[in-house]
């Protein structure tokens, strides 16, 4: 039999279709996305629990003039398919295909690129306004998860907009139970009659007959609202959303695409901010990812018949060190504390969990109060590691510096994925920490060059006490380049102190001072340069801030060039930092290369690739030597 999907270039093609037909349509794009993602790895689970309710969004709504904004993007693999980019799915998350969330230079359907959550109640509701201040009458839904709604953006965002009389539909996709399980048969019996279009024209029509009876009316259409609000708060979890301004709909099943159509097709027509609560099976369909529904959110390549992970070969990771350093750190020292925000298997506390269950926080999407709650943590004696992404340490900006630099309190901040995040792109690389932490006054910042020296590094935090300190590392462990031979480096044993780099290498024509992740490939280069006569030193510089400068200042008396080199974005990072330094000694005799990411955003694609683009591996580091000892004597950057 013909599949229907391959019918549907765009979302008119689904409309055209039997309702009848949707059960058909999701069952064969849940078959493509096992298929392809137990291929290319990807956010399996949200997007196969949101098939239906992608489908009956598309086929209520006139897409894309009435806009949907997602929040988050895990669960739009199965939007993707049905606009316009079945045929390249198969290259999802893969360098130069389409992106794992939804991306505005991809489809006039993913109207924003996003990929961090708790914004899009904010951005659609701004959608809604711009629309009404044009006199247009587009609809526009905001689709935000259960995971994603207690951050405080998007409760701000439901704050801001519930007492508005603006025409708006948020859908709260339920996959957790997070809120209620509010099911069954008296809570659908009232939810069919709340959205009957008859029964809403019956009600505003008596509203307004009793409006306008002499001195009694206000009262009995706020007594008659009160009745039907208090019902749906014994049958529903809606109580607050209704006290926020909004109309509350559901629960509704989430994978009844005949309840879910015709209850948006009702939804559509009634004024004012609504809310339609659906519930869902996150891994729907497949039944090891409802089993394990944490596990398979995030996959690498796995066998679609069992489940099993198709794992390479590989080293230990950073993220794993991390989670066996604070363990043992725990062990010794009960003042130690976790925190993550809703990422413990990302950052590796999930033994960490279970281990110390009393000494876990997981706060959730809410990495603004993961820093606060840490500052008054630190402030009464405990010792907190928050483990954040540095992506998402972006959002908890202010309260980086408000609630701890000012304070000077020592909160220790474990970045991981910091620099190429690779497969998950243009909003989940952590290229600008370096840039963002580097100015904020009392915060020092380290990056270990392998994992021993991560795991002194987390030792050294735990008895740090003078001020908050950031520890940077990347996703997986420590790059190598098969091909390439490494140098043997010195082994000093320095211990680790905030601003004392390390000295590994000797040479005499130019140093590459390293920082972090550039350690590994600055060795490799210093063998490749060996082979065209040039005598390269190699210094792990081990903090962006405060700088070791006795160590830069050595540099430049006993070599021709130096190279700075670090996985981040060069302007504000840590060569710039030394580029101001030398400045402010009046040192500009001296061949300089900072070596980084470009001013611009990086797309998707796997670690290495991305690197070798960025000009961050080993041979590049190479030719940037080669290129500057060439160069005249002066202060330059590339």
């Amino acid at each position: 039999m013909a599949r229907l999907l391959d019918q549907i270039n765009s979302p008119a093609d689904l409309r055209a279709l039997r309702r009848d037909q949707l059960p058909q349509v999701a069952q064969e794009i849940r078959d493509v996305i096992i298929q392809t993602v137990s291929k290319t790895g990807g956010h399996l689970g949200g997007s196969l629990g949101a098939v239906e309710l992608v489908l009956s969004l598309h086929y209520a709504f006139n897409t894309p003039e009435d806009h949907l904004v997602w929040d988050v993007g895990y669960q739009a693999y199965a939007h993707k398919l049905i606009t316009g980019r079945r045929d390249r799915f198969h290259t999802l998350r893969q360098l130069g295909g389409i992106s794992g969330f939804p991306h505005r230079d991809e489809s006039p359907y993913d109207l924003f690129t996003i990929g961090h959550g708790c914004t899009s109640i904010g951005t659609a509701f701004g959608l809604a306004r711009a629309r009404d201040h044009h006199g247009q009458h587009h609809k526009v839904v905001a689709i935000i998860g259960d995971g994603s709604l207690p951050g405080g953006m998007a409760l701000e965002a439901l704050n801001n907009a519930g007492h508005s009389s603006t025409d708006f539909l948020i859908i709260l996709n339920d996959n957790k139970m997070a809120i209620a399980p509010a099911t069954g048969a008296l809570s659908r019996t009232l939810n069919r009659i709340i959205t009957d279009p008859l029964y809403n024209r019956l009600r505003r029509t008596l509203e307004g007959r009793m409006q306008r009876l002499p001195k009694l009316g206000f009262r009995i259409v706020r007594l008659a609202r009160r009745v039907e609000e208090h019902l749906k708060s014994y049958l529903t979890p809606g109580l607050i959303f209704e006290e926020l301004g909004f109309r509350y709909f559901g629960p509704v099943d989430g994978h009844d695409t005949d309840q879910l159509v015709k209850t948006l097709s009702n939804i559509k027509a009634l004024p004012g901010p609504k809310i339609l609560h659906v519930i869902t099976v996150k891994g729907k369909g497949l039944s090891y990812a409802e089993q394990e529904q944490w596990k398979y959110h995030g996959v690498v390549p796995f066998d679609p018949a069992t489940g099993e992970f198709i794992k390479k070969p590989s080293s230990e990771t950073y993220t794993q060190r991390f989670g066996k350093a604070v363990i043992a750190l725990a062990e010794q020292d009960p003042a130690i504390v976790a925190i993550t925000a809703a990422m413990p298997d990302g950052t590796g506390l999930v033994e960490y969990s279970k281990r110390f269950p009393e000494r876990f926080y997981d706060v959730g999407m809410c990495e603004q109060y993961a820093v606060a709650f840490a500052a008054g943590l630190a402030k009464a004696g405990v010792k907190p590691i928050a483990a954040i992404y540095s992506t998402f340490l972006q959002r908890a900006y202010d309260q980086t510096i408000h609630d701890v630099c000012i304070q000077r309190l020592p909160v220790i901040f474990c970045l991981d994925r910091a620099g190429l995040a690779g497969d998950d792109g243009i909003t989940h690389h952590g290229m600008f920490d370096l840039a963002y932490l580097s100015p904020l006054p009392n915060l020092v910042i380290a990056a270990p060059k392998d994992l021993d020296e991560f795991e002194a590094m987390l030792q050294f935090a735990a008895r740090h006490t003078a001020g908050p300190i950031a520890i940077r590392y990347p996703r997986g462990g420590v790059l190598r380049t098969p091909a390439l031979p490494i140098v043997e480096y010195l082994d000093p044993k320095r211990p680790i102190q905030v601003g004392q780099g390390e000295w590994l290498v000797e040479g005499t024509d130019v140093a590459l001072l390293a920082l972090g992740s550039m350690v590994a490939p600055a060795l490799e280069a210093v063998a490749l340069l060996r082979q065209e006569g040039i005598s390269a030193s190699v210094i792990n510089a081990r903090w962006a801030k405060p700088l070791d400068t006795g160590l830069i200042e050595q540099a430049v008396q006993r070599h021709r060039a130096i190279v700075t080199i670090e996985e981040g974005v060069k302007r504000g990072g840590f060569g710039s930092a030394v580029l101001e330094y030398l400045e402010a000694q009046g040192i500009n005799r001296v061949r300089i290369r900072v070596v980084g990411l470009p001013d611009r955003f990086v797309e998707h694609g796997k670690r290495e690739l991305l690197l070798e683009q960025g000009g961050l591996t080993s041979p590049a580091i190479a030719e940037h030597a080669k290129s500057v000892l060439a160069q005249a004597p002066s202060l330059s950057s590339v």
